[in-house]
């Protein structure tokens, strides 16, 4: 089996996200979603950067919505995990889980 490239935190965090947001998920609710869940705010440049790559590396796709008179007749990009994104995130989160398996971390950090 081809080894799967590694995600970084952002990158599983970015996916999440847009997992949690379903079909409403564009920058400003991603960027929102993100700060709600992790107390992080991410600039807008450093989350459309990780959209792109992710784009490329065939994690997420991407449509144009209608534009709207409220965005100026801008449209809005959504994003939708594709299922190589989803086995990679689950994956990745299925690591950690093993690695902290037995540890007591999580107990001991609600206590």
């Amino acid at each position: 089996m081809p080894l799967q490239s590694a995600l970084g935190e952002f990158e599983q965090i970015v996916l999440l996200a847009i997992l949690r947001l379903g079909e409403n998920a564009y920058g400003v609710t991603i960027l929102r979603e993100i700060a709600v869940h992790t107390q992080r705010e991410p600039t807008p440049g450093a989350l459309y950067t990780t959209l792109d790559r992710m784009e490329h590396k065939g994690l997420v796709e991407s449509r144009i919505g209608d534009p709207t008179p409220q965005r100026g007749g801008r449209a809005k990009r959504y994003f939708t995990v594709t299922k190589k994104g989803r086995a990679q995130v689950v994956s990745a989160q299925r690591s950690f889980q093993s690695l902290l398996e037995g540890l007591g971390l999580l107990e001991s950090a609600n206590a």
